[in-house]
């Protein structure tokens, strides 16, 4: 019964209550339009879009879709604590707080979803704070269509 009870109470402190919980890596999401861009994390090829991978928690992650033709996208999966701290404050004390923060479970990567809108090679794409999107190119494609024109008064 008492060695029951140690072996319990060793494993609750030798474990984290954030690494319990939802684990040191994260499923994160990759996007594109137009599908099939190449993705880099952290200088590594892992696939074309959509994809999913498991990503570390641990650190922040430099994202890049390659897509011939195309400018490349880039952004950062940054980490911020995760909500489950508070598990560790209540339940596992200094020792959880801490195995957690070592393995990477006390944190959250942000976005969760990576959806890049490709612009093709030679375009200059803005984006407004309302989701409007302003594309300048030098020479337009023969198969776009016209939907408006800018003019100087």
């Amino acid at each position: 019964m008492l060695r029951t009870a140690t072996a319990a109470l060793a494993a609750a402190l030798l474990t984290g209550c954030a690494s319990i919980i939802h684990g040191t890596t994260e499923d994160i999401g990759f996007s594109s339009s137009p599908t099939a861009a190449k993705v880099l994390i952290d200088g590594q090829a892992l696939g074309n879009t959509p994809l999913i991978t498991k990503l570390s928690r641990k650190d922040n992650h430099i994202v890049r879709m390659e897509l011939d033709g195309y400018q490349p996208f880039e952004a950062t999966l940054t980490r911020s604590v995760s909500g489950w701290v508070w598990g560790n404050l209540v339940f596992g004390a200094l020792p959880g707080l801490a195995i957690d923060a070592i393995s990477g479970g006390l944190y959250k990567l942000t976005p969760e979803q990576v959806a890049a809108q490709m612009a093709k090679q030679g375009a200059s794409v803005t984006r407004g704070q309302d989701a409007i999107y302003v594309g300048v190119v030098l020479t337009p494609d023969s198969t776009w269509q016209r939907v408006g024109t800018l003019e100087r008064k």
